[in-house]
């Protein structure tokens, strides 16, 4: 595939979203001054009828699947129904109308989630189907990794070429924020910031604090997945990462002292931890597309708080 994007037609579902606004800038820095966004009020890709409305509208060469429905633990164990269906039900059909529509490429964007409960640290990617992945995250991991079944199947049998990536745990300005939904990062953004301004003596944290994540910032992800898209086209996926680790415990107070919160740390061991760690093998990012992060989790916190400060309710 040619991977001049100034030639191209370029569509992103999701492009509206956190990570989306940020692949649509990297790809607009890269010479495609107008991706073809697709928005959920005009397209509901959970619908075949407007699936090919969406492909017909954009004529896409490149393609790029990031629209989801996501959220943190709790919503995962609230809704596992909705995120399994809605999931597999948009990339499925997706795939198959790029497919019909003669789409040039695909790159789908998966989950940290597919990976199995207990995959040895760090997570490579010819573990991926060793096991069942944690409980609270299986609905939506597995809904998600289909959908590398499916694209391995159509390059088998069409020639379809179809790309595969793994991003790890995102955060950056413009993240979700909401309590009910959110991931760790914001959530605990939030938290600080409200008992700091309130007073509060102390502020209660999910779990035990020792499981651990690893965070990849926004940009530097939006960055990957476009330099895939120009430049990997196996059928094998990919880690996207930055390939360091830290606990949950180690995270709420590094973000507690970076928003100036001087009270205590209680941890609910009754909430669930989640999978127990993350950590990404990243090699195979940096030898397929010359990929590797660039932003340290210092510096992307500061900035995802000051976003936060300057944008909060």
């Amino acid at each position: 595939m040619n991977s001049d994007l100034a030639n191209q037609r370029v569509a992103v579902t999701g492009g509206a979203g956190f990570l989306g606004r940020s692949v649509v800038r990297e790809l607009q820095a890269r010479g495609c001054s107008e991706p073809f966004v697709p928005r959920s009020r005009d397209y509901d890709l959970r619908s075949r009828d407007a699936i090919r409305r969406f492909l017909d509208d954009a004529r896409p060469d490149l393609l790029i699947h990031l629209a989801a429905v996501v959220g943190g633990i709790e919503r995962n164990r609230r809704q596992p129904g909705e995120l399994f269906y809605a999931n597999l039900t948009m990339g499925s059909q997706l795939i198959e109308a790029a497919r019909l529509a003669a789409v040039a490429k695909f790159v789908c964007i998966g989950t940290i989630c597919a990976y199995p409960k207990h995959s040895p640290v760090p997570f490579s990617e010819d573990k991926l189907w060793d096991g069942y992945p944690e409980e609270t995250n299986a609905p939506y991991g597995i809904a998600k990794k289909a959908l590398l079944v499916q694209l391995q199947a159509y390059r088998q049998q069409y020639a379809m070429n179809g790309i595969y990536l793994l991003p790890v745990n995102l955060y950056g300005p413009g993240d979700n924020f909401d309590p009910q939904t959110s991931h760790v990062i914001p959530g605990l953004i939030r938290k600080f910031v409200e008992a700091r301004d309130s007073g509060a003596p102390s502020v209660s944290c999910w779990g035990t604090g020792t499981a651990t994540r690893e965070f990849l910032y926004v940009d530097d992800c939006a960055e990957a997945i476009v330099s895939a898209a120009q430049r990997y086209d196996g059928a094998e996926p990919v880690n996207i990462g930055i390939g360091k680790e830290i606990s949950i415990a180690d995270l709420a107070r590094k973000i507690s002292e970076l928003v100036g919160f001087a009270g205590a740390i209680e941890w609910d061991p009754s909430r669930p931890d989640g999978q127990p760690r993350r950590c990404l093998d990243i090699r195979q990012a940096m030898e397929s597309f010359g990929f590797r992060a660039k932003t340290e989790l210092d510096d992307g916190l500061k900035r995802t708080i000051e976003w936060f400060e300057k944008h909060r309710p």
